[in-house]
């Protein structure tokens, strides 16, 4: 979803801007509402969601693909002309989702695989339906997309060595295999889809309102896959994981927005970093977690990849209202 700071960055006048708005907003709710769907096909249906179990790398690597065909060079600009944002998001990324994952997992506690699953999820690099949000909540867009873009590429060392650290003692990590596993399915799609772009942009260009959608099915059939082989358990253990999701993604918010104020950011920067370190890249947690886990595990990123779109869509409303007023008290003085 990330193809959308082309359209979104660009400032255009009030009446495009409320196009781009409900484009936007309908992306953010009818995404989920699919997400949900094909959870429920998993749920009863089991024997025939169960057939894509076996192919979650495949469609994960097809979301991350179509990640890389969003980014442009000049996405990675900012991380020389704008350093210290990108290194307060990042930062807040893998420090604070983590150790709130622990603190959860220790205030429910949390079965091992449940609490295995949750703490892979924080250990995860940021989502990328942030940046859709971001600007929903009159963020900073080019600054989320450039925090995903890195929290992403550094998920391949980052993620595998918080997950064993944090998560070895529920249930054990192979943190090398589980690095190649991300650099298989994150890395290498990624920067192929960048390259591609690089090599024929006006053909990408023509594409881009189409990924969003694919990367909707490709997180969908994971979704599916991981809840068709777990289905009976998540009758035992649903709201348990759902009350440890939305105490994560919630807390995650929070924590990011008063972690930047702390550091003295601007209210827009720590809008930003609330929303990045919140949306995680769940798709990506789910697939590991079933992997080198259990189906259980993976349950926590499943039920994520719904929450965070629908949490993330109310948030963007307050923080849109938030910005609003910050501009009158600047246009007043």
């Amino acid at each position: 979803m990330t193809h959308t700071e082309d359209l979104l960055s660009q400032e255009p006048a009030r009446p495009v801007r409320s196009a781009e708005d409900r484009s936007a907003l309908r992306a953010v709710t009818v995404f989920p509402i699919l997400i949900i769907a094909a959870a429920l096909w998993g749920f009863f249906s089991p024997e025939t969601a169960g057939v894509l179990t076996g192919y979650t790398t495949y469609l994960l690597g097809v979301i991350m693909f179509g990640m890389g065909l969003t980014l442009t060079v000049p996405d990675f600009k900012l991380v020389f002309t704008r350093p210290l944002p990108i290194l307060i998001g990042v930062a807040a990324q893998y420090l604070i989702m983590p150790s709130l994952a622990v603190l959860i997992t220790w205030v429910l506690h949390l079965p091992p695989e449940l609490a295995a699953g949750v703490i892979l999820v924080g250990c995860a690099p940021g989502g990328t339906s942030s940046n859709v949000i971001s600007y929903l909540a009159k963020a900073d867009v080019a600054l989320s997309v450039t925090m995903t873009s890195i929290s992403t590429l550094l998920a391949p060392i980052l993620t595998p060595l918080l997950t064993a650290w944090l998560a070895g003692k529920y249930m054990p990590v192979s943190a090398g295999a589980m690095a190649i596993s991300i650099v298989q399915m994150v890395l290498v799609p990624v920067i192929a889809g960048l390259v591609i772009r690089l090599i024929i942009p006006k053909v990408v260009q023509k594409i881009l309102p189409v990924l969003p959608w694919i990367s909707t099915i490709g997180i969908s059939g994971v979704v599916a896959a991981v809840v068709a082989p777990s289905h009976e358990k998540i009758v035992e253990a649903g709201a348990l994981v759902l009350i440890a999701v939305i105490a994560h993604n919630v807390l995650g918010y929070a924590v990011g927005f008063g972690f930047s104020k702390l550091l003295r950011t601007t209210n827009k920067v720590a809008r930003t970093v609330s929303v990045e370190v919140g949306m995680q890249n769940s798709g990506l947690a789910a697939t590991l977690a079933a992997h080198y886990f259990s189906p259980v595990a993976a349950l926590p990123g499943a039920i994520f990849s719904i929450w965070h779109n629908l949490s993330g869509a109310l948030l963007s409303v307050i923080y849109r209202r938030l910005a609003e007023r910050d501009e009158a008290r600047s246009s007043a003085m």
